[in-house]
């Protein structure tokens, strides 16, 4: 029943459910589609299947963490433009439903006892190797999910998952394909060059020319609009110390916190199912039989091996591993928590078929001491009473800051310290002068034209800032003294790229009729990916015509202004047939792409047909 999973273990299924950890890992403190209680007016319908407006939502915070997580610490996720990244989500959420939609219309499915199996062997569930149930509800809870909901979502996942490898997995080539993608992928070409280098030292530039670029290009050369801005910033982590933790709450989180570490059950089964090959009755005979055999001594893992219908299990002789309660199907459980250690069950029915359970070990919970956990705890108590200090803060400095006619009132009320940025402009500086909501406050028509305050900015989940425009620096024409260096050097950047273009293009000529002989620098039988040579110089020998009687020639100039002339003299291709391990990996390769190409087409057909609306 569970053989394909186990076989599949490094493809598509293993690839689908971490990535669900992964992307949902992002996403902790965020409220769960399921349970959010924003707006639920609808943004789009699917075949009548509606999005509402708190799924685009998730959907967009989900964008907005990954990229934070991809990037680190100096993401900032202000700089990501709304609508883009809305419309990006939306467009994504349409192609999901269509895709599950597709699963259904195709009979795609996965069963529970699947689901469970992957739960039990996904490394992010597991502690020491062993699945652990406090770990996997501690970590879908991190996500917003309760189990029934990530059990669901998985479920989504991993059809759509089937629906992929269903299409992808059945795209083939020709050994033909193979052969001439392999012939031009191991191609070699014989070349040889010339650079004539762009040497800005060796042009001069006249103070007429410079004077008249100048004034051609006055726009170029002004200041940036800046501003200098004062602010104050209210830190979550300053209230820590404002705050204290009774003994009594900390025995309270404590009591509460080894209550959730559950005892784990290893349990091992025979399984033989309902169904196709077996009648209720025949299953309940077999099962009867086999435990007859164990009754007469025989040993559980040998009789698994041979008769449990479970092939993900039986080839460990049943073992299903540690897993706590919750995990199992009900009858399963109920059965499982009834037996001594090593001791086997009577035939136990579940939705699955008949089981024979056998209890393989109990694994105690190791439950810390208080003093190991204090810091923890004391760290988590006065974590509450800061939270809401801090939402009170910022209320107060919000309501502060927009009634008073600078921030030094409420600065002082709040204990804060007025604190002045250096002069930036719209493109922004350094430190929070980087962040774009501080960029768009501080060049807004209230705070700059005004002289209005701002409203309460959060910087990141633990900082806000309110803050006013304390000086506004005009753009002004920078002065020609000021810029003489940089226009001088840019003109004879160009005029060095220009010379160097006129004097290569006469080599090539010469090139051509065969006056050149002793000046080229020659490179054997390079690859596409000749290490040795740039890229840009590799694509044009790659794109030159292949030689008959004499060698081709071309030229280009370079991103630093040199040009190149080139001369291709022969190209070789492998005269060895491919081995059979290259024939298969060049296969796996061609087919793999030609899949992502089916499946595109088929998802775009899908969507084309499919009536959507945008609401």
């Amino acid at each position: 029943m569970l053989q394909n999973i186990r076989d599949n273990s490094q493809g598509w299924i293993a690839k689908t459910i971490i990535g669900i950890i992964v992307v949902l890992l992002a996403l902790t403190g965020v409220e769960a589609i399921f349970n959010s209680t924003g707006n639920s007016r609808d943004v789009a319908e699917v075949n009548g299947e509606k999005i509402s407006q708190a799924e685009l939502e998730q959907a967009v915070n989900m964008q907005r963490r990954q990229l934070a997580q991809q990037f680190g610490r100096d993401f900032d996720a202000s700089l990501l433009d709304d609508r883009l990244l809305r419309e990006s989500a939306l467009a994504g959420l349409i192609e999901r439903q269509v895709l599950l939609q597709s699963t259904v219309d195709a009979g795609f499915a996965f069963s529970q006892a699947a689901l469970d199996q992957l739960i039990l062997q996904t490394p992010e569930f597991q502690v020491d190797g062993v699945f652990n149930a406090a770990r996997f509800d501690q970590v879908i809870q991190q996500m917003g999910y309760n189990r029934l909901q990530f059990r669901h979502l998985l479920e989504q996942e991993l059809l759509i998952g089937q629906l992929r490898a269903g299409i992808s997995g059945t795209s083939f080539v020709t050994d033909r394909q193979v052969a001439d993608f392999a012939r031009l992928e191991q191609q070699t070409r014989d070349f040889a060059s010339i650079t004539v280098k762009a040497n800005p030292d060796e042009v001069q530039v006249s103070d007429d020319d410079i004077a008249a670029y100048y004034n051609a290009n006055t726009e170029r050369f002004r200041s940036p609009e800046q501003v200098v801005v004062e602010y104050l910033e209210l830190r979550k982590e300053s209230f820590f110390d404002q705050v204290e933790a009774s003994e009594e709450e900390l025995q309270e989180l404590y009591q509460k916190q080894i209550a959730n570490l559950a005892e784990q059950r290893r349990a091992a089964h025979i399984l033989i199912e309902v169904g196709g090959d077996h009648s209720e009755a025949q299953a309940k005979a077999r099962i009867d039989e086999i435990a007859a055999r164990l009754n007469a001594g025989e040993d559980f893992a040998v009789l698994a091996k041979e008769f449990s219908e479970d092939s993900g299990s039986a080839v460990d002789g049943g073992d299903l591993g540690f897993a706590g309660k919750g995990v199992y199907d009900p009858a399963f459980e109920e059965a499982l928590y009834a037996l001594q250690e090593n001791q086997v069950s009577a035939p136990v029915e579940s939705e699955f078929g008949w089981h024979l359970i056998k209890l393989l070990g109990v694994q105690s919970p190791v439950v810390p001491d208080f003093d190991s956990l204090r810091p923890e705890l004391e760290r988590e108590v006065k974590a509450r009473q800061v939270e809401q200090r801090f939402v009170e803060a910022g209320k107060q400095l919000e309501d502060s800051a927009f009634e008073a006619a600078d921030l030094a009132q409420p600065g002082q009320e709040l204990g804060l310290n007025v604190n002045t940025t250096p002069a930036f402009g719209r493109e922004g500086g350094e430190g929070i002068t980087s962040n774009r909501q501080v960029l768009q406050a501080a060049f807004s028509e209230e705070v700059l034209v005004d002289g209005a305050n701002s409203g309460i900015i959060e910087l990141d989940p633990d900082t806000s800032i309110v803050l006013r425009a304390k000086e506004h620096l005009q753009p002004e024409t920078l002065p020609l003294e000021k810029v003489r260096d940089t226009i001088a050097l840019q003109l004879r950047q160009e005029k060095a790229a220009e010379k160097a273009s006129s004097e290569g293009k006469l080599l090539l000529a010469q090139a051509k009729s065969g006056e050149i002989k002793g000046q080229w620098s020659v490179v054997e039988a390079a690859t596409r990916a000749q290490d040795s040579v740039a890229p840009a110089l590799l694509q044009a020998v790659f794109r030159m015509p292949k030689p008959t009687d004499v060698p081709s020639y071309t030229g280009l100039t370079l991103v630093n202004g040199d040009y190149v002339v080139l001369r291709l003299d022969g190209v070789s291709e492998p005269e060895e047939g491919l081995s059979d391990e290259d024939k298969l990996s060049y296969r796996r390769f061609l087919a793999s792409r030609a899949g992502q190409l089916d499946f595109a087409a088929y998802r775009d057909y899908q969507q084309g047909k499919a009536k959507i609306e945008k609401l």
